[in-house]
């Protein structure tokens, strides 16, 4: 009888493994890959992105894959990023960037060479420190411009809009981002992206004037090759205490780093 109910249960540990290991396979990559993050190397979002490092050092170990950074655009050509799979703007801003690193930029994102994912800062565009806004990178981003953001910061609901894409596997149909200082564009990016998830303005907590109504903050630029992905959320560390994000992070890294 023990060793009919040893035989039945190998058969049951099969079967499972046989059901599920396409998905398991699906979210750990059988194969290196190398990445870049360009990454803001002060200010208010230096605790971010110092989170962010220990965060991608443990998804790296385990996800089979390696991170290089740099702190401004001048390394950035058509050779160097030849280099990479996945470019990670980690709150460096659209401006301020070489010629030459705007031009290698637009192309392989426009040619589909490498995956794109962009975090909070990665939408401030308008003109800036001196600098005019990029004008490719605002179609980018779904023909938008900032206008302005919440200074006192709010917590808000987000909902999830596409759950059917690959970065939203497991991710919760709705989640709570605690004290982020939300974004507001001049329009919303809608018509011109494909909105992953977005931003429940009624659930702001404390509640506040700043509103844009229809709010995307999750989404995905269909119109060029690369696979790319903006999340809003970007500004303090404790993000990546909040399992909802680190998902949403986790897939979207598997997700754009493969053609």
């Amino acid at each position: 009888m023990k060793r009919l109910q040893s035989i039945c249960l190998l058969i049951v540990a099969a079967f499972l493994f046989l059901a599920f290991a396409p998905s398991l396979i699906a979210q750990t990559p059988s194969h290196p890959f190398r990445v870049i993050a360009i990454a803001e190397h002060g200010g208010i979002h230096k605790p971010f992105v110092d989170a962010a490092k220990v965060w991608l050092a443990h998804e790296a170990k385990m996800g089979n894959f390696t991170v290089d950074y740099i702190e401004d655009t001048k390394p950035i050509d058509d050779a160097f990023l030849a280099h990479y799979q996945l470019f990670i703007q980690l709150n460096y801003p659209p401006y301020n960037w070489t010629p030459a690193a705007a031009a290698a930029f637009t192309k392989a994102i426009e040619q589909g060479s490498i995956g794109w994912i962009g975090l909070h800062h990665a939408t401030l565009l308008g003109e800036f420190d001196g600098f005019p806004m990029w004008p490719w990178f605002s179609r980018f981003m779904g023909d938008i411009r900032f206008t302005q953001y919440i200074p006192t910061f709010v917590t808000g609901t987000v909902n999830v809009e596409a759950p059917s894409h690959p970065v939203m596997k497991n991710v919760p149909s709705s989640f709570t981002i605690e004290d982020e200082e939300w974004y507001t564009y001049n329009r919303s990016p809608r018509p011109n992206v494909r909105v992953l998830a977005s931003v429940n303005e009624n659930t702001y907590t404390p509640n506040t004037p700043i509103k844009m109504g229809d709010h995307p903050v999750v989404w995905t630029n269909e119109h060029v090759k690369a696979k790319n992905i903006y999340i809003f959320m970007g500004h303090h560390p404790e993000l990546f205490q909040n399992t909802a994000f680190t998902t949403l992070l986790h897939n979207s890294i598997v997700w754009a780093a493969h053609p």
